[in-house]
């Protein structure tokens, strides 16, 4: 950690210095050190310490915290001096305060716009009017623009006198007199290049741009497909209307990688924090998707009650119904999971499912055939042995054999098919997560297995 002073000596800090030593010290602390430090202290003192910090400090401190301990530290010092509420929101990032203002409660965000000044307020009830999840809700307007006719100095003398407080320089955005976007331009081709050249000769025209209204998951692909650490967004009609900076697209990122991976856990996505998520409610975002999985698993009892005769004449069939199943399961989890990953990176598109079944008829097919040797090698191994499995086990060894075969084929090919086809429908593709698709393989596995069984035993056992 670069804070200045230890953290767990921060609180006896704040008891016995001054606001001076208070001040100077996270000032010159490292942003994310000094947020996090104040993290740990009780909502009083972090007020305190956010009011005797110069403004666009605070702003940056307070950005770093988590949603629930901004809206906590807001509601005390909302309390205490309304004035106080709206200059640290002015202050705050427009991209980040926009974050906070859409995850809290409607009447609350609504009286929180009311503190800010005319100028933020318009801002902000642009940015929130966007659609949700959209990339109009991440936009900031802290960017610079230039005009195609200027030159070299006239770009370097506008960077002077506007620069500060803007989210990033490195990038500034070529508009025409009514403000569409033309072009970006970097700040290295204008250092490089001689004072009285034009914006015209010294951009590239390689132009890459996002529409206010695509989909923030969209963006990630975007960001990640041109290698971009800031990018320009445009509303319908070609204006400029805000940029894009890659700290944003990395929190999306990790927002729908976590929601992707509660998803395919079987579990509904988490609003807060693990340990900060209320008990019950964190009951209820697993409960739902427990029962609809336990319903599905009723349907395996249906399965065997049907089978109940061949279980009587032949038990140690039963003695193998968990690898069975569970082979299948294992095998269409192992699918489901490459295939949604695959088209979260925009590897696979709907068209792809042709080329996809082949493939995994090819690797079910294989999968299947090494788990059928490796189960009939064990079934000989033990009856050379024991007399465990009878004098019919080899018969048994290949009923289980090419049980293994047909579950581990059936469930590769469920498992990459079926984000398929809720991608179809419109749905999460993540939604078909591995519980899910071992329910689904657990009934059909011990179908196909009491059916293989029925072929290769009969006359024998059944």
């Amino acid at each position: 950690m670069n804070l200045l002073v230890p953290s767990s000596d921060f609180a006896d800090l704040l008891a016995h210095s001054d606001d001076t030593q208070i001040t100077n010290i996270l000032c010159k602390s490292a942003p994310a050190d000094a947020a996090e430090a104040l993290l740990a202290l009780p909502t009083a003192e972090q007020v305190r310490v956010l009011r005797i910090l110069p403004t666009s400090d605070a702003a940056r401190l307070f950005e770093y915290w988590p949603t629930e301990a901004q809206a906590r530290v807001l509601h005390a010092l909302e309390k205490l001096d309304h004035r106080t509420t709206g200059i640290l929101l002015d202050a705050m990032a427009q991209d980040a305060r926009t974050a906070l203002l859409e995850k809290l409660p409607p009447q609350v965000c609504a009286r929180l716009v009311d503190f800010l000044s005319p100028a933020e307020r318009n801002a902000a009830l642009k940015l929130l009017a966007y659609p949700l999840d959209s990339v109009g809700r991440l936009m900031t307007g802290d960017f610079l623009t230039v005009l195609d006719h200027w030159n070299a100095a006239d770009v370097l003398r506008h960077i002077r006198n506007h620069g500060h407080g803007i989210e990033t320089v490195h990038v500034m955005f070529v508009i025409d007199e009514e403000g569409r976007l033309l072009d970006d331009l970097r700040i290295h081709d204008v250092l490089l290049s001689p004072l009285d050249r034009a914006v015209h000769e010294i951009r590239n025209g390689s132009l890459t741009f996002l529409q206010a209204t695509d989909d923030q998951e969209a963006a990630v692909l975007t960001f990640q497909k041109y290698d971009r650490t800031v990018l320009p967004v445009v509303d319908g009609e070609g204006m400029l209307a805000g940029i894009v900076t890659v700290d944003d697209i990395m929190d999306v990122a990790e927002e729908e990688a976590t929601e992707d991976i509660h998803k395919l856990g079987g579990v509904e996505q988490l609003d807060d924090p693990y340990l900060e998520m209320p008990i019950f409610r964190l009951i209820r975002k697993r409960a739902s998707w427990l029962v609809v999985l336990f319903l599905g698993e009723m349907l395996t009892a249906t399965a065997m009650a049907y089978f109940e005769g061949e279980i009587v004449k032949a038990v140690v069939l039963a003695t193998f119904v968990p690898l069975i199943i569970s082979s299948g399961g294992n095998s269409g989890s192992q699918a489901a999971t490459l295939i949604i990953r695959a088209m979260a990176l925009g590897e696979l598109q709907l068209r792809d499912w042709w080329r996809v079944i082949r493939r995994e008829m090819i690797s079910g097919l294989v999968l299947g055939l090494i788990l059928c040797a490796v189960g009939m090698m064990r079934i000989t191994a033990w009856a050379m042995f024991t007399d465990i499995y009878g004098e019919h086990w080899f018969l048994i060894a290949l009923t289980v054999g090419f049980s293994l075969i047909g579950v581990v084929l059936w469930g590769t090919i469920s498992g990459s098919m079926l984000p398929f086809l809720l991608r179809r429908l419109g749905l999460d593709p993540a939604t078909s997560s591995a519980p899910f698709v071992a329910t689904l393989v657990d009934v059909t596995g011990l179908v196909i297995y009491f059916v293989i069984a029925g072929y290769v035993l009969r006359g024998t056992l059944l």
